[in-house]
């Protein structure tokens, strides 16, 4: 049997929304590590994993990706980026951490970097992600949000890449599993008002416009100059990637 994990987000309901078999969904980092130990055959997972590990197939044509604001990568601040003395990272997307430093940089800004801590109240500034940031987003009118997707569209003008389906090299059968990826994720793009969670704190009228303005699921020419680009400033910004990239594409 597949062993398939994937991320426990809204954003990736249109890429396993009607899989067939079971599904392990858990947060990004943690799916990294399962499928880096060979618990798991294929993953969709943050695409710096396979910036640090290159041995992986990627599943041709499918990405989470942004060409612009994505909602819900954010920086959440107080006070004026350039007075921020200190921002805490949600230690469950390594990608977005990744790309927060590159975008720092490009700023000149260093502000100390630390772990959240469980029970941190009053945070001047954070990293949030996936439907933690989407919530928060909702719910504080009082901070400011800085949208990691804008911010590289902004800098770089190419979309930026977040999570790709990647299968273990020891997978025979990797061209039949990715052809029944893509057939799930077309199926949804077309049914996407379908997707909703019925049991969420988003509304439909949200879910349409986060599927259809803020998240992208192709991983075409743009896609693959984004992530290669990601791939150069992580080597400038000395964040730990392979040395080279090529992408093994099913």
């Amino acid at each position: 049997m597949l062993r398939i994990g994937c991320v426990k987000y809204l954003n990736a309901r249109p890429l396993i929304y009607g899989w067939s078999g079971a599904v392990d969904f858990d947060h990004p980092a943690a799916l990294c590590r399962k499928l880096e130990h060979g618990d798991l055959d294929v993953a969709l997972v943050s695409s710096l994993e396979f910036l640090r590990r290159p041995i992986y197939r990627i599943v041709d044509g499918i990405s989470i990706s942004s060409r612009g604001p994505v909602y819900s990568v954010v920086l959440a601040h107080r006070e004026e980026l350039t007075a921020v003395p200190q921002i805490e990272l949600d230690p469950a997307s390594e990608t977005s951490v990744a790309l927060l430093k590159c975008l720092l940089a490009e700023r000149g800004l260093n502000p100390r970097l630390v772990l959240r801590h469980r029970h941190s109240t009053d945070v001047t500034a954070q990293l949030l992600i996936g439907d933690q940031a989407i919530q928060f987003r909702q719910k504080h009118s009082d901070y400011r949000f800085w949208d990691l997707g804008e911010g590289w569209k902004n800098v770089i003008n190419l979309p930026f890449v977040f999570a790709l389906w990647l299968i273990r090299p020891e997978i025979h059968n990797a061209k039949e599993i990715a052809d029944a990826l893509r057939q799930v994720r077309d199926h949804n793009l077309k049914n996407l008002d379908d997707l909703a969670p019925t049991q969420s704190e988003v509304s439909l009228a949200f879910c349409r416009k986060y599927y259809r303005e803020h998240l992208f699921f192709d991983f075409g020419e743009g896609e693959k100059a984004g992530l290669r680009e990601f791939h150069r400033r992580c080597l400038l910004n000395k964040i730990e990637v392979a040395p080279d990239l090529r992408l093994n594409l099913v």
